[in-house]
């Protein structure tokens, strides 16, 4: 049975890891999914998967346009919008340079409150919005205060657009990821320095192993459609770190 067999949903920054995930589990449900990334080749491997998939860049105004025009031509109306699109970033706060304080706000929170806002006209009745946000936005970690900020920002927006939606049926919740093993950190560092790395994190998780992106897309997958009686809450998907 394809339990979304007819649903309509649009995913950002869904052509790699956990929006990849997403869509991936949207579409073996059957679902007709549209997802949006930055980098042609990724875009291309997610279209020989039967995807949508259409270059955007949160950041840019044309880009959210033209993706609300292409999502409305393609699918007509929308069940399911996933703001996961962002970028991660890390260093100490007296490095931090204005120039990065706002590359890492305008990805992690003006593009996903603007795309929703674009999008809201073809938002169907009873759909769901999953943000990523995550497990950064309520612990005290090094090296991570603007990042943490900008996804304590989504944390917040969370709650006030599931309040402001409500006339409109539209629920909104969140997913907050912690170490999600998305094969980033053996794409860009030595094996060893990767594996070093996450044996690590995993140290610090009460369940001793680091997560795995499809573990985040059934929590983003259950707000969407599952969870009809729950709007503003946020579910964090980290082995333990951050409850126990």
């Amino acid at each position: 049975m394809e339990k979304y067999n007819g649903k309509r949903a649009l995913v950002t920054g869904g052509s790699s890891g956990i929006g990849l995930s997403i869509a991936r589990l949207l579409a073996a449900g059957g679902a007709r999914v549209m997802v949006t990334g930055r980098k042609e080749a990724a875009l291309e491997a997610a279209r020989e998967e039967g995807l949508v998939a259409v270059r955007s860049d949160a950041t840019s105004k044309a880009d959210i346009d033209a993706l609300a025009g292409k999502a409305e031509e393609a699918f007509g109306r929308l069940d399911a919008v996933f703001l996961n699109a962002g970028i991660t970033d890390s260093v100490s706060f007296e490095a931090t340079t204005e120039q990065t304080y706002d590359a890492v706000f305008a990805a992690n929170t003006k593009g996903p409150y603007f795309t929703l806002q674009r999008l809201l006209p073809l938002l169907a009745e009873g759909s769901g919005v999953v943000l990523t946000t995550s497990i950064s936005n309520v612990l005290g970690q090094l090296d991570h205060s603007v990042y943490a900020a900008s996804k304590a920002a989504l944390r917040s927006m969370t709650r006030t657009w599931a309040r402001e939606l409500l006339p409109r049926g539209v629920r909104v919740n969140a997913v907050s990821p912690g170490p999600i093993d998305t094969g980033i950190l053996h794409k860009n560092l030595p094996a060893e320095v990767a594996d070093e790395m996450l044996a690590g994190f995993a140290a610090q998780i009460p369940m001793l192993r680091i997560g795995n992106p499809e573990e985040v897309a059934r929590a983003a997958v259950f707000f969407a459609f599952d969870a009809t009686y729950t709007t503003g809450a946020e579910l964090a998907v980290d082995g333990g770190g951050t409850q126990l």
